[in-house]
């Protein structure tokens, strides 16, 4: 397989990450739903596999831990006493 070089800002690199994340979530949940549907799994796994090798790069350019990626956002919810978030 042949390699391509492309030149990118941190923030273009950011818009196309989140563009192809939002399109590989389409593809695994939504686009099965639709008749006539034929899907390819292995590429939804290569696609994910080139976006979280994008998200380490952007954390090394913009210095952020290398560590392992985040799934979801850390929770907002307030702690009680017992150290368990409250629910609403």
């Amino acid at each position: 397989m042949k390699n391509v070089k492309v030149e990118l800002t941190v923030e273009e690199l950011l818009l196309m990450t989140t563009l192809a994340s939002d399109q590989l979530f389409r593809r695994e949940f939504i686009d099965p739903k639709m008749p006539g549907y034929k899907g390819d799994p292995k590429e939804v796994a290569l696609g994910k596999d080139l976006v979280a090798r994008l998200r380490l790069i952007i954390r090394q350019v913009s210095g952020a831990p290398a560590g392992p990626p985040q799934r979801r956002a850390p929770s907002q919810l307030s702690r009680n006493s017992n150290g368990v978030p409250n629910a609403v």
